[in-house]
């Protein structure tokens, strides 16, 4: 893309990723001060004069690929990064690869790009790129099972100039544009000699197409760059970026830069008022590209503030119901890398999208999703082709009631710079992450495959996290979590005794080929068989005067769930005791209470509430003769306190609910 945030997000971007010396002689110290001044399409044309002049500087060409790159001229930044890594000795910083892998993809030369990346591995292995291209080497499979989910059309109002941003305003379309409506050019920018942005408006026609436009407010628009607005549901409220400015005209820091910021401004009387800048925004950093999520209470943005991991991250900050805000949370490193993390868009159902180019993607920036209901397992998916291409793809807005929506992309066969592209969401991505685990089930004697055998995944707490029944040919296929952990493969079939393996979950990989052997045995207990006996476990022990469950009862309770996953029509009641020190009445109370809470753990791990009743029984039934306070040791009165779990039949448990 020509200007998505090289006008403003990529400013910041420069000042912190590139820092070079001084060169030969005037006209190269004359590129060096338009570069270092942002002024890179001009310093673009120095450069390239100097080289038909016939220099050849390193620094000449870190320049000339690095003003490229943030022009997002990305094939030619890989034509001056490949002319740099060719030069013998050269002393190349790190970053280089990676820029350089990242603008190969725009020529498709995935495998070079690969290899670079390889390269980037071995220059910076805890780079967060890094660590998603070892977790990923296969994400060009990836991406294409993601493809083909969209119908794309670029908008009639796109211009020649920059068209981004897009935004839901009721039935209106707002955007960012750096079209300039004077007969002559009258406000342009050196970063490359484009027209600053303000935003417009488009009013749907009657077939539901944008085929005109207008400046959307006076009082909004300025000398300074405006884009990435966002409205609240009831259009009163707008958050919207902007350079730092005053008297509606540029402010800068004390290097001459004049960083954005995030303002909010409210509607009243059809008039745009009390536009402030939010309190989070700063003056040696900057704030851009505002969305809400869907309850209002929270404001994504991007940044490069202080606890930035890489270039710009997605931030969060609450909003109170007074308006004001709170501090701004760092999205973690799941989603932002060392490299550029921008345009945040929340959906309805809480779907987060955003562009980056740290991610392993197509080439440039690309579309991502993910879902936050989950910030500590989220699972980040490129949502593919056509939405995402070799170029920068971004600024990704959608309706989910109607699966329609708009992004901005710089691909070729546009009109502009960067354009609009309207889209139907055919099918919406899979945001949903499985590893496919799968083995065969045999009998150890005669290594004859078992049909119907239960076989379960259990995660490091015991939980079920998927289950299913061995085929005819004895194999299995189980779709189980892609967060690494370590797991048990448990098999169950009547007659035979329990198999498992173990296995870890690494980067989302599959796990195939595992083989079980089970040994044959009788396995169902009868009617009235106590489960602490029959598998000869030990019974849920209790504290004294206490309900909760210990830590030290987790492997009963454990053993106990996976006997009950391989035998659904079992049924269980839950009979718990106490010691006699306390009176009958408090006794059968505690027991009352001791049967509940190891009934709610065995629901809680997944065994349906129809399979599982309980029942107290006080000091009724003690296993020994403590039958006073003072008679026995409290390690004998601790025999009583406990719960066992006796097999009941379906018409029992049917009269215990």
């Amino acid at each position: 893309m020509k200007t998505y945030i090289k006008l403003p997000l990529a400013l910041f971007i420069a000042l912190l990723s590139f820092s070079v010396g001084y060169g030969q002689d005037k006209n190269e110290k004359k590129a060096n001060e338009k570069f270092d001044n942002y002024a890179y399409a001009d310093a673009i044309d120095t450069y390239e004069h100097l080289i038909e002049k016939g220099y050849d500087s390193e620094e000449i060409y870190k320049r000339l690929g690095n003003a490229n790159y943030l022009n997002a001229n990305y094939k030619k930044a890989a034509e001056w990064y490949g002319r740099l890594f060719a030069i013998e000795n050269a002393t190349i910083d790190a970053e280089y690869l990676y820029k350089y892998a990242q603008t190969l993809k725009s020529l498709e030369k995935y495998d070079a790009s690969d290899q670079w990346m390889q390269k980037f591995e071995a220059a910076k292995a805890q780079d967060k790129r890094v660590m998603q291209f070892a977790k990923n080497t296969d994400y060009l499979e990836k991406i294409k099972e993601q493809s083909g989910r969209y119908d794309i059309k670029n908008l009639a109002i796109n211009s020649s100039a920059s068209d981004f941003a897009p935004s839901f305003y009721g039935t209106q379309l707002i955007f960012s544009t750096a079209r300039d409506t004077g007969i002559v050019s009258r406000t342009t920018h050196l970063w490359n000699k484009k027209p600053f942005l303000n935003l417009f408006v488009s009013e749907p026609s009657e077939s539901g197409d944008y085929t005109t436009s207008s400046k959307f407010s006076k009082v909004l628009n300025t000398k300074t760059h405006e884009s990435s607005a966002v409205f609240t549901k009831d259009g009163n409220t707008v958050y919207f970026t902007r350079n730092n400015s005053k008297n509606r005209t540029f402010a800068r820091d004390a290097e001459g830069v004049s960083r954005l910021k995030i303002y909010r401004a409210n509607l009243q009387d059809g008039e745009w008022t009390n536009i402030v800048a939010l309190p989070f925004n700063g003056d040696d950093y900057s704030v851009a590209h505002p969305a809400l999520s869907p309850d209002e209470t929270i404001l994504y943005f991007s940044s490069d503030m202080p606890g930035t991991t890489g270039k710009s991250d997605i931030f969060s900050v609450s909003i109170g119901s007074d308006g004001n805000f709170g501090t701004p949370i760092n999205l973690g490193e799941t989603i932002n890398t060392e490299g550029r993390e921008t345009f945040p868009f929340v959906t309805e159902a809480k779907v987060l999208y955003f562009a980056s180019d740290g991610h392993p993607g197509l080439g440039g920036l690309d579309v991502y999703a993910t879902r936050l209901e989950d910030m500590d397992d989220l699972y980040i998916v490129n949502v593919g082709e056509p939405v995402n291409s070799i170029e920068d793809d971004f600024s990704y807005v959608i309706n989910e009631e109607t699966s329609k929506g708009f992004f901005a992309s710089n691909r070729d066969g546009g009109k502009g710079s960067d354009d609009i592209y309207s889209f139907v969401q055919n099918t919406p991505p899979d945001l949903i992450c499985n590893t496919l685990v799968s083995g065969i089930v045999k009998d150890q004697e005669t290594a004859a495959p078992l049909e119907g055998a239960k076989v379960a995944i259990f995660n490091s707490e015991s939980e079920v996290v998927a289950e299913t029944i061995s085929n005819a040919d004895g194999t299995f296929n189980l779709e189980g979590d892609c967060k690494e952990d370590s797991y048990k493969l448990v098999v169950l079939k009547d007659e035979y005794d329990e198999g498992n393996e173990m296995f870890t979950t690494v980067n989302a990989n599959d796990t195939e080929g595992i083989e079980v052997a089970l040994e044959r045995s009788i396995k169902r207990a009868a009617i009235g068989t106590d489960l602490v006996q029959f598998l000869e476990i030990n019974p849920v022990y209790f504290d004294l005067d206490k309900s909760n469950i210990r830590p030290d009862a987790e492997q009963t309770l454990s053993k106990v769930i996976e006997y009950l996953a391989v035998f659904p029509d079992m049924y269980v009641q839950v009979q718990s005791h106490t010691d006699v020190r306390a009176s009958t009445s408090y006794n059968e109370r505690l027991s009352d209470r001791r049967a509940k809470e190891t009934v709610a753990y065995l629901i809680a791990k997944g065994i349906d509430t129809s399979r599982i009743s309980g029942k107290g029984f006080g000091e009724s039934q003690l296993v020994n003769d403590c039958t006073t306070r003072d008679k026995c040791s409290d390690e004998q009165h601790q025999q009583n306190r406990r719960s066992e779990f006796i097999v009941i039949t379906k018409e029992d448990a049917s009269q215990n609910e």
